[in-house]
């Protein structure tokens, strides 16, 4: 009998996918000082040679991580958008309730542990910045895409920012405690009003 060997190629990415799921998962549950290499090598099932092979940082590792799972969520947003059907109003009302869902989860809280870390580390600061433009523009773009909304319209552009912000907010705010009533009565005034505005 023989065995069929994974080639190379697949068996790093699939060691980069574990890594990088990994990283989130720590960063969610233990915070980024108990996010260490050592920690996230051991849940990820890999060896801290090949985890140093791919990331040779915990910076390197955690910014990929973040950037990777970020645009895994943007993924699963635009699919579940994409059946979205109906008018206006059910759009954005969906829509809101699925970025508020990607502004509580997992990754969200992960990358906070990044950006409060990142306050005090030049370095790693350095590298977020331009990182968390990059997916700000993105999401940015996400969010206008999956709501229908036309930029060029005034003040579409500043709801829609307005919007995210709002999100991000709220989802600091669910940190330590369930903030979920209040959140539910911010987001049902701010829909009506972004109704109007796009």
């Amino acid at each position: 009998m023989t065995t069929v060997r994974e080639p190379q190629q697949e068996r790093s990415r699939a060691t980069q996918r574990r890594l990088l799921e990994a990283t989130v998962d720590c960063l969610f549950r233990c915070g980024w000082s108990g996010a260490t290499t050592t920690v996230i090598a051991q849940r990820a099932g890999v060896s801290r040679g090949a985890q140093l092979h791919h990331y040779p940082t915990r910076a390197a590792l955690v910014l990929a991580a973040v950037q990777h799972l970020a645009e895994r969520r943007a993924d699963e947003i635009r699919a579940e958008a994409a059946t979205l059907t109906g008018d206006l109003h059910e759009r954005v009302d969906k829509v809101i309730d699925l970025l508020a869902n990607a502004f509580t989860g997992p990754l969200f809280v992960a990358a906070l542990e990044v950006w409060v870390a990142a306050r005090t580390d030049p370095e790693l600061r350095d590298a977020l910045v331009p990182l968390e433009a990059r997916v700000g523009r993105e999401m940015h773009r996400l969010t206008v895409d999956v709501l229908g909304a036309d930029e060029s319209k005034p003040g579409v552009r500043e709801a829609v920012q307005a919007t995210l912000d709002l999100l991000r907010g709220l989802g600091v705010a669910n940190l330590l405690t369930d903030d979920g009533p209040r959140r539910a009565q911010l987001l049902a005034a701010w829909k009506q009003q972004l109704i109007t505005i796009i």
